[in-house]
């Protein structure tokens, strides 16, 4: 918003002009009207794509599994619901549009980037280098970017969320490839579109009791529905959201929409129930909720280097104490790309100043709020977002915030 204009002194008499927001650095500082819950479902979100994606290597252990496929039910349909609930305000003006590109577009060239040069030092440079490929967990800022350009879009369409899931269930059923992720770009979509289509007081009705034991009851039986995946009674490819129809043992129409719209209303359940169960009050870590962009593009450098190296290979077949280590490496390295130096140290990459792509704007200013993270309408997994986050939540030999189960040429070691 802007500020009003500060009245002019008239000579003589002894007005004093209105400080503006430069001259209160401890009050232009502050973050107004950020939502305590979502700061907190954002960090817990970011937390499990972390998590997820750390012990996806170890899943000969079958506590692992269960664990492992319990999350991917529902980290990154979660994340995206928060990501389109914070991008409501997006109406594709000069400003937003630059700031996606600097919050979103740019991270992705300079991630893409180091994930190639880790696959490079890894495996040697592959047969393509397209950049339109992203690479493991870098498909959720395609994604993201692509889906805030089309809010205006949505916001002027009558059953904005029916279309997206008649898109996203027809989607499925033609080989999309993957360039720019667009499987899951329009998989995950309804998630997105129905973030942007809730308000205040849909979220108001989650501290209801009934909501809360319904919020229990759904984690318990999605629990239980995890062991069946993890004893493959269920395709596990239903929950990573990135493969055509076409190539399975399956038809595409029936019974394979029913069993999408199915796992889709799991998601949202879950979705809604990690909403109920979330802090609604300011935590300890609410405020870290806001750096889930450093959390989602740090982490999958690290990863990605774990697993070049022995660690994975020294904790096969330890069972619970290759998951006890990795659980605390994961919370360690939430922790750690969350810390004041550690951001410091990447802002050059995930905030990059728009000075060093965009030329001076000498009618407008320069988007300096794209760089904050801090505006209660943004989401990029980092500032939301994550979502998610997961997650949220790769593609190219390791899916994004999905699986490290992927197929084809896009797979990478890792998931997402």
């Amino acid at each position: 918003m802007t500020s009003p204009v500060s009245p002019q002194p008239d000579p003589g008499h002894g007005v004093s002009r209105v400080p503006d927001s430069a001259d209160r650095p401890e009050q232009s500082a502050q973050v107004p009207n950020r939502d305590s819950r979502l700061d907190n479902a954002k960090f817990v979100l970011i937390a499990l794509v972390v998590f997820g994606h750390a012990i996806e290597p170890l899943r000969d252990y079958p506590p692992t599994q269960v664990l492992y496929y319990w999350i991917y039910l529902f980290h990154m349909p979660a994340f995206i619901l928060i990501s389109g609930y914070l991008s409501r305000n997006f109406d594709a003006s000069p400003n937003r549009v630059e700031k996606a590109v600097l919050t979103l577009a740019v991270p992705y060239l300079i991630f893409w980037a180091i994930h190639q040069t880790i696959y490079a030092v890894d495996e040697g440079l592959p047969d393509s280098l397209s950049v339109l490929t992203p690479t493991w967990s870098l498909w959720f800022l395609v994604a993201l970017f692509l889906w805030r350009l089309s809010v205006p879009v949505w916001k002027r369409l009558r059953w904005p969320v029916t279309i997206a899931v008649i898109i996203s269930a027809f989607a499925a059923t033609a080989d999309l490839g993957t360039t720019l992720s667009l499987g899951r770009v329009l998989s995950f979509l309804p998630f997105f579109v129905l973030g942007l289509a809730l308000r205040k007081e849909h979220l108001a009705l989650l501290d209801r009791v009934w909501a809360r034991v319904g919020a229990v009851a759904v984690f318990a039986t999605t629990f239980a529905f995890a062991l069946f995946i993890a004893n493959e009674e269920v395709s596990r490819e239903w929950l990573f959201w990135r493969e055509s129809l076409t190539d399975r043992d399956i038809d595409p129409l029936l019974p394979s929409m029913a069993i999408r719209l199915i796992f889709m209303g799991i998601a949202l359940a879950m979705s809604f129930a990690v909403l109920t169960l979330t802090p609604k009050k300011r935590t300890w870590f609410t405020k870290l909720g806001a750096y889930t962009l450093f959390v989602y593009l740090g982490h999958s450098v690290v990863l990605l280097v774990l697993k070049t190296s022995p660690y994975y290979d020294f904790f096969e077949g330890t069972g619970p104490i290759g998951l006890a280590v990795t659980t605390t490496l994961a919370v360690s390295l939430v922790l750690l790309l969350c810390s004041p130096w550690v951001r410091k140290a990447m802002k050059w990459a995930v905030e990059p100043q728009p000075t060093w792509f965009l030329r001076r704007n000498d009618q407008q200013p320069a988007p300096a709020a794209a760089m904050s993270g801090s505006s209660p309408s943004d989401d990029s997994p980092a500032s939301e977002v994550p979502a998610a986050p997961g997650t949220a939540s790769g593609e190219n030999r390791g899916s994004g915030p999905d699986s490290g189960e992927g197929k084809g040429p896009e797979q990478r070691p890792g998931s997402s």
